[in-house]
């Protein structure tokens, strides 16, 4: 039977170095995202890559596009939920709208994957479903509103979900993304900031990797991840 991992959320950082990273490892990755013309042309460059057409907020194409996985790759044994747009405005300044797109992409999206999924987890004697969070989940500033209202949520139900699956041998884990990500428009953004600033995406996906290969006997719910000049 095929090693599958599904990525929810594929763009030019960690969704990519993170596709990258298991089919490395020998896994039939599912990239989900809204491009579909990046997925093929990811699919095109990467073994073992497949392109799945996705949108995150949207939960009732969560089951369709699951069963589609199973059929044509296998049960997913490897969740990886990567989506995560948020808007970065004061409580005052950002809209209800704006406030509930935040919360369908962090919370709704994560909850509709997992209730899609989880049939095919619990197929495996030991299965991963890991959670890209951030550190606005565990405060709040000013000028977060929406995006850290959202994290936090994400966060509590990511502990819920640890706790409910962890006796059927399946490893949910948090991890917290502190700091910026080196990506071509965070280094135009930031054009003074040394090397050492950013965040690499192929050493936070070494680091998700290494949370689907632990035992169970010694699980990591939460791992923070950020460079060492990151204040903290």
């Amino acid at each position: 039977m095929n090693q599958v991992c599904a990525i929810i959320g594929i763009g030019p950082g960690n969704g990519l170095a993170l596709t990258r990273r298991f089919a490395r490892e020998g896994y039939q990755v599912a990239m989900l995202s809204r491009d579909i013309d990046k997925l093929k042309e990811w699919e095109q460059d990467i073994a073992g890559a497949h392109a799945y057409q996705y949108d995150a907020t949207d939960g009732d194409q969560a089951r369709e596009v699951f069963a589609r996985i199973r059929e044509e790759l296998g049960p997913v044994s490897v969740l990886l939920y990567n989506a995560g747009a948020g808007v970065f405005k004061r409580a005052d300044e950002t809209t209800l709208d704006e406030f509930e797109a935040t919360w369908r992409v962090n919370c709704h999206g994560l909850l509709a994957a997992t209730q899609a999924v989880l049939a095919q987890l619990r197929e495996h004697d030991q299965a991963s479903l890991v959670v890209t969070g951030a550190s606005a989940a565990l405060r709040g500033r000013a000028g977060t509103a929406p995006f850290a209202s959202a994290k936090a949520a994400q966060r509590s139900l990511a502990q819920s979900l640890a706790r409910q699956l962890g006796p059927e041998n399946i490893h949910v884990a948090y991890v917290v993304i502190d700091g910026v990500v080196d990506l071509p428009r965070t280094r135009e953004a930031m054009p003074d900031k040394p090397d050492s600033f950013f965040l690499d995406a192929d050493a936070i996906a070494d680091s998700i990797w290494f949370l689907t290969r632990q035992q169970r006997s010694a699980w990591t719910f939460e791992l923070d991840l950020r460079p060492f000049g990151e204040t903290w």
